[in-house]
């Protein structure tokens, strides 16, 4: 175990906060290739209606993988107590809960997504011309969930350890892969949108593989043998306890986005579905930082927590919070600065540049909140606040940005620039809240109720952080 798990709860904080969070971003970077690599080479070699179909499979995919990575956080957060206290035993139990009821989830949604995919493609307005490649999209990315969601959950696991190198080396790997299938099966054979997907689902398969690899060989606390999979009662309930809330949030906020790529539809049809998926794959860059620098506050949060060490935990957050204010502002600037540039790297389209510059130039104003938003949920999270966290994320996504981008996008008549200005506002709406929260005192006090050492019940009671 000496290879896979890290103990955050000592040494410096700044140090441990950056050696995470290094890993963690590059991990997130190579990762956001994968989608990057099949908008990139679709559209330049497939066309817009093409890259209209990876925009809205990709989306729906979307939701699958958020809602699942909810419960991975819950499995995560609890690994990362469970090592700040030395509990070997709630680890190896929680460890073996989530990877067997994650087989089973991607069992039960693979055979209802291929059943019902048709009726969710009509639902959101999927564009007439880009119809059929966003339902060929769809069919072969939710045939392989089972690797999307396998990797999901084992990076959280290591995560949870304090270890996040491993996750980075894993995605490199799979990234390289995916742009020569990408090249292979969009550029060569012509598969367009499908060909991006199955690119897609065999790194992911492959990273998997790569990852069961490096843990049975570092006796990790899951051998992997069928009769190791088990789902304990103790350990599923506490799951859901942490995990549900996040798991509900992210599923939530990822069909909150279907909503807004409907209303894209509505508002500008192929080209402005083109337009806004190839901004979204550049910002999922810019958002990289915060939700690296989030995810490593979370996971030092989390063990510190567990170790009655609140004092390092809130230092984890304000360093956080320093540097994505200082990355994700030097994003901002870009965007306004050059939207058209940025655009044109993903496709020629004359009204395609047009609509996504003045989308991404009014979208880009989020950029300057989200440091502070992610940054201090991610705090909450690891002290296990993960039911204010998705109150504060219901907030945000179904009752702020949805109706501010269909009131400013189709009521005013704003267009594209209008649907952009859900974000921003959702965002400010939603740090007003944190502030308010932190002023009450009640993030001073972990919620988790676990054992302490090796033998603990998962019934125990931990001590509470200091007031």
């Amino acid at each position: 175990m000496a290879y896979i798990s890290n103990d955050l709860s000592r040494g410096n904080v700044l140090s441990q906060l950056v050696r995470f969070a290094l890993p963690f971003l590059a991990s997130n970077v190579i990762q956001s290739l994968y989608n990057v690599a099949d908008m990139l080479i679709v559209g330049n070699f497939a066309g817009t209606e093409s890259m209209s179909g990876v925009n809205i499979g990709g989306q729906v995919t979307f939701i699958l993988t958020n809602t699942v990575i909810g419960l991975c956080m819950g499995a995560t957060v609890l690994i990362g107590q469970y090592q700040g206290a030395g509990n070997q035993r709630a680890l190896r139990r929680c460890t073996a809960t989530i990877i067997t009821l994650l087989v089973i989830m991607a069992a039960f949604i693979t055979l209802g997504m291929l059943i019902f995919k048709r009726t969710v493609l009509g639902l959101i307005r999927t564009p007439p011309e880009s119809y059929l490649e966003s339902d060929r999209y769809l069919t072969v990315t939710v045939t392989g969930v089972i690797f999307i969601f396998a990797y999901n959950a084992f990076a959280g696991i290591l995560r949870g350890m304090g270890n996040s190198k491993q996750p980075f080396y894993f995605v490199m790997v799979a990234c390289a892969a995916n742009i020569v299938l990408d090249l292979i099966f969009v550029a060569g054979f012509h598969w367009d949108a499908m060909g991006a997907a199955l690119a897609t689902v065999i790194s992911q398969a492959l990273c998997v593989v790569l990852c069961v690899i490096y843990m049975v060989r570092n006796d990790f606390q899951f051998d992997f043998k069928l009769r190791s999979f088990k789902i304990y009662g103790d350990q599923l309930a506490l799951i859901f306890k942490i995990g549900l809330p996040t798991c509900i949030q992210n599923g939530v906020v990822s069909i909150s986005f279907l909503f807004i790529t409907t209303i894209v539809n509505m508002v500008g049809g192929v080209s402005a579905s083109a337009a806004v998926g190839a901004f979204g794959k550049f910002n999922s860059f810019a958002f990289m930082p915060a939700q690296a620098l989030s995810a490593s506050v979370s996971a030092m949060s989390a063990q510190n927590f567990g170790a009655n060490r609140v004092d390092r935990a809130v230092q984890s957050c304000r360093i956080g919070i320093v540097f994505s204010v200082i990355i994700t502002w030097a994003f901002f600037v870009l965007v306004m600065l050059a939207p058209e540039a940025i655009l044109r790297i993903f496709g020629d389209d004359p009204r395609m540049i047009r609509d996504g510059a003045a989308y991404a130039r009014s979208f880009a104003w989020d950029l300057l909140i989200i440091p502070f938003v992610f940054c201090i949920n991610g705090f909450l999270i690891g002290g296990g606040h993960t039911v204010f966290t998705m109150i504060n994320s219901l907030l945000s996504s179904v009752i702020l940005r949805v109706p501010v981008c269909y009131i400013f996008g189709i009521t005013l008549g704003w267009g594209l620039k209008g649907v952009g200005m859900g974000a921003p506002v959702a965002s400010a709406g939603v740090l007003l809240v944190i502030v308010a929260y932190l002023f009450t005192g009640n993030w001073k006090h972990n919620v988790i109720r676990h054992g302490g050492r090796e033998g603990g019940s998962a019934g125990e009671s931990s001590p509470k952080g200091p007031a």
